[in-house]
């Protein structure tokens, strides 16, 4: 084994011991999925986005979080401003709760009865700018707000990267070039209290996708590459965009990036803002980067419950799967201790999940097992609290939105 190896493999063991150090300490055991974040990583790479943005405000995606004394806890980080959220029932608790008065939606809602609640609450209205790409959703938010309710909006638009017919990027937006960009924005104006106030155009083909993978150092080069051309022909466009808006409305942001893109979207000068989350907690699929090396904060641990033979350990659960196209890289991996695999023909399952590999041979019935999920946030669905380590103690038990009663 290389010396490297050899080290990462010892800090796991440490970690291990950690995690399950800090857990029995607790009055309480807490049920399984036990959910445990490392401040102390949580805090490094949240200086280290704020480093890589360039001095550029970065907005939090609460997406890639899910818990709300995280999503403040990042808010106060030097260098982060603002929310982006994912879902307007949500973005309206947190502004009800206090947590941001400037809050960006990062996809178009169709929720009536969120929209009814928004375009009557003139805090909502003051806070929160909605994401649109179509009239279709223009005709649905006049038909729910009171004549002439100001309403601030930001357009998404299309920032896959075009090689002729082909599209490589998130299937998001519809808008792909000025004028149909400029099209929309006149449309915004002509309705009694609408306002464009802001653009967005996220980058996931850069941002969201490993490129230095080891043992698929072609597939890497070829990611690459990807994202080269993505940043070049992106650029054009966004100023080809930013220049064909200025005749038609003030904005107040442009937003970009993502964690994986951070360098090159604060190096656009169309670009006056960024959105981070998942380089906060590093899930799995945020191991194989080029440009930075986060450290991993999220983890979830379940107990080993049998031993079908000496070299395999069974713990509860376990399946916790990642959204996205199936395959190998949306299931947890098996952290803490080294040295374990999911086994090829189960998986990761819902009730069970045996382990494999040589460091289950060690492992004893009871014990707790330490996974990392493939995406950020998605782990905090299927648990009530999250526990806050600072060194080797939990300081704090905080609920995650689904344990304040909430399923957005």
């Amino acid at each position: 084994m290389r010396r490297n190896d050899l080290a990462a493999q010892v800090a796991r063991h440490r970690l291990h011991a950690r995690l399950n150090g800090a857990v029995a300490a607790l009055p309480e055991q807490p049920p399984t999925p036990t959910y445990v974040v490392d401040l102390d990583a949580f805090d490094t790479n949240a200086a280290d986005l704020a480093r890589r943005a360039g001095g550029k405000p970065v907005r939090v995606a609460t997406k890639s979080l899910r818990v709300p004394a995280l999503v403040e806890r990042a808010l106060a980080a030097p260098g982060f401003a603002g929310l982006l959220a994912y879902s307007l029932r949500e973005a309206l608790w947190l502004c009800e709760q206090g947590v941001s008065d400037d809050i960006v939606m990062g996809y178009p809602s169709v929720d009536r009865v969120a929209l009814e609640r928004f375009a009557r609450s003139d805090a909502a209205l003051a806070a929160i700018t909605l994401m649109v790409d179509d009239v279709r959703q223009l005709d649905l938010l006049d038909a729910v707000r009171p004549t002439g309710a100001p309403v601030r909006l930001a357009v998404d638009v299309d920032a896959g990267l075009h090689l002729g017919p082909a599209h490589l990027g998130p299937k998001r937006s519809p808008l792909g070039d000025a004028a149909d960009v400029v099209e929309l924005a006149r449309e915004i104006e002509r309705r009694d209290g609408l306002r464009l106030v802001g653009v967005m155009t996220y980058e996931g083909q850069v941002a969201g996708v490993p490129d230095e993978v080891p043992r698929h150092r072609f597939r890497s080069a070829a990611v690459r590459s990807v994202k080269k051309a993505s940043v070049a022909q992106l650029a054009d466009r966004r100023a080809e965009i930013a220049s064909a808006l200025h005749e038609v409305a003030a904005l107040e942001f442009w937003n970009a990036g993502g964690s994986g893109s951070l360098e090159t979207s604060a190096a656009d000068p169309a670009v006056t803002e960024l959105t981070a989350g998942s380089g906060l907690l590093v899930p799995g699929l945020f191991d194989h980067y080029r440009s930075f090396r986060p450290l991993p904060a999220g983890y979830f641990g379940v107990p080993v419950v049998r031993r079908p033979s000496g070299h395999v350990a069974t713990v509860a659960g376990g399946g916790l799967v990642a959204s996205g196209p199936a395959g190998q890289d949306r299931l947890p991996v098996p952290w803490a201790p080294p040295g374990l695999h999911l086994t090829s023909l189960e998986g990761a399952g819902e009730v069970q999940t045996p382990l494999g590999g040589p460091g289950a041979s060690a492992l004893l019935v009871g014990e707790l097992v330490w996974f990392r999920h493939a995406k950020s946030g998605e782990v905090a669905e299927h648990v009530l609290e999250a526990h806050l380590l600072r060194g080797n103690e939990i300081v704090e038990s905080v609920p995650t939105y689904r344990g304040t009663g909430h399923a957005w």
